[in-house]
C-alpha cells in the first residue's frame, strides 16, 4: 500500500488480521475484533466475546457480540417502519435462525413450539412480528408461515418480502423470542429494552451454552416462552456492550 498509514486501524476476523499487523509494523494502532487464532500480541487490543477463551493484558472482553442497537436505532425502526403500530399488542418478535454445530436444534423440536407461540399470541389476541434467516431451513420456513397464517403480524421470510424490517421488529416488540444458535441475534434482542425468551435453549452447546448461562445470570434472558409471562412494568436494562468497548478502546490507546 502506498500513502501514509492511518493513525487507527479496527478489524474483524482473521481476514483483517493479517492486514492489521502490517499497518501495526508501519506505526498504525490496531485493534482486532474476534480471536485471531495466534498470539494477541501482534495487535495493540484485541476485542473477543467472553464465551471465547482468549485472554490477556490487551484482551478487551465482551458479553455476546457488539452491534448497533441502542434507543436512537430502535427508534429509527420504529419510524421506518411506522404501520406495525396499527398492530395489535402485546407484540412479539420472534427471530428464526438455523441450526448449527453449536445449537444443533431439529424441524421436529421447533414445529411444535411454534404452534404454541401462535396459539398463546391467537389467545392473548396480540400479533406477532417474525423474521426468519439465510440458515433456516425451508420446511422451517413454510411451518412457520403455517402456523402464523391466521394471527396478525408481519413475517419476512426471504428477499422476496421486501426490506428486512428486522429493526422494525425489534423496535415495536414487546418482547421478543429466538432460537438458540446465533450469539449476534441473541445480543440485539437483549439490547432491546424488553423480555426475550430463548427457544430450545437446551440445544445450546459449548461457547453458546456458556453465552446464553451468562445472559441468564445477568437477568437478561428467559427460557421458552416465559418472556410472554414477564411483568411488563419491570424495568429492564438492556445489554449495550458497544459502547462501553469503544469507551475502553478510546481510554486504552489514548484517543
Amino acid at each position: 500500500a502506498t500513502g501514509p498509514a492511518p493513525a487507527l486501524a479496527i478489524g474483524c476476523g482473521r481476514q483483517a488480521a493479517g492486514a492489521l499487523r502490517v499497518l501495526g509494523g508501519r506505526g498504525t494502532r490496531t485493534v482486532q475484533i474476534l480471536d485471531p487464532r495466534i498470539n494477541a500480541r501482534h495487535w495493540d487490543l484485541v476485542v473477543v466475546p467472553e464465551h471465547d477463551h482468549l485472554r490477556g493484558g490487551n484482551v478487551l472482553t465482551l458479553l455476546g457480540s457488539l452491534n448497533p442497537v441502542t434507543d436512537d436505532w430502535l427508534a429509527c425502526g420504529r419510524a421506518a417502519f411506522a404501520s406495525f403500530e396499527q398492530l395489535p399488542g402485546p407484540r412479539t418478535a420472534l427471530l428464526v435462525g438455523g441450526p448449527t454445530d453449536h445449537a444443533p436444534w431439529q424441524q421436529a423440536e421447533i414445529v411444535p413450539v411454534l404452534r404454541e407461540l401462535a396459539a398463546r399470541i391467537r389467545a392473548e389476541g396480540g400479533s406477532v412480528l417474525a423474521t426468519t434467516s439465510r440458515r433456516t431451513p425451508r420446511p422451517v420456513t413454510q411451518a412457520l408461515l403455517h402456523a402464523f397464517d391466521d394471527v396478525p403480524g408481519v413475517i419476512w421470510s426471504d428477499g422476496g418480502d421486501g426490506s428486512n424490517p428486522y429493526a422494525g421488529l425489534l423496535g415495536w416488540a414487546d418482547r421478543v423470542v429466538c432460537t438458540p444458535d446465533s450469539v449476534n441475534l441473541l445480543s440485539e434482542a437483549c439490547a432491546t429494552r424488553v423480555p426475550v425468551g430463548v427457544l430450545l435453549g437446551q440445544r445450546a452447546q459449548a461457547r453458546m451454552q456458556r453465552f446464553q448461562r451468562a445472559l441468564r445470570a445477568r437477568g437478561r434472558l428467559l427460557d421458552g416462552l416465559d418472556a410472554l409471562q414477564a411483568d411488563p412494568l419491570q424495568p429492564i436494562e438492556p445489554l449495550r456492550e458497544t459502547p462501553r468497548i469503544a469507551a475502553e478502546v478510546k481510554a486504552r490507546l489514548g484517543l
